[in-house]
């Protein structure tokens, strides 16, 4: 993936991790359930998760994923000043999500030049979240560089 911005929190490359999940009867709540569940398993019950509306081309709605802060706790301070990792929010964009966009059904019967997934139907949710960005909350990184930048005395804490 690529992207134009890069700062602490954003590599203009990296991996991302991606779900989509595609049936009868598939609803906002089964995203924001899937998600938190998702979340919780990967950083812990202690942890909240909150939704914001945000805009993604083949998702609507489109929502994003915040985890309160685990390196400041949801503070948005450390000891040493505000909390880098959340920019002093208490909370980590953490993953981009949504309601798959009827037009993508839509184009896939188009390519296939029949109807597999009826609009009418068939919805889903999508949604991806960058490896990178799962290390940093996990080992409480305050900046994405660092995995790029081959310092060793860096690398050398996760060795196996």
């Amino acid at each position: 993936v690529f992207r134009r911005d890069s700062d602490v929190t954003h590599a203009p490359m990296f991996q991302q991790v991606e779900g989509l999940v595609v049936g009868r009867g598939v609803g906002l709540g089964h995203l924001k359930g899937t998600i938190e569940a998702f979340l919780h398993a990967l950083f812990g019950p202690q942890y909240p998760v909150r939704f914001r509306a945000s805009y993604f081309p083949y998702t609507e709605p489109s929502v994003e994923a915040d985890l309160g802060c685990i390196v400041c706790g949801g503070s948005g301070r450390l000891a040493t000043g505000s909390c880098r990792i959340c920019k002093a929010t208490g909370w980590l964009e953490i993953l981009g999500s949504g309601m798959v966009n009827p037009a993508v059904f839509e184009a896939v019967n188009a390519r296939l030049g029949r109807v597999v997934y009826d609009p009418e139907e068939i919805t889903g949710f999508a949604f991806g979240l960058g490896i990178e960005r799962v290390a940093m909350v996990r080992h409480g990184i305050d900046d994405i560089r660092l995995f790029y930048e081959n310092d060793l005395r860096f690398l050398e804490q996760f060795a196996s």
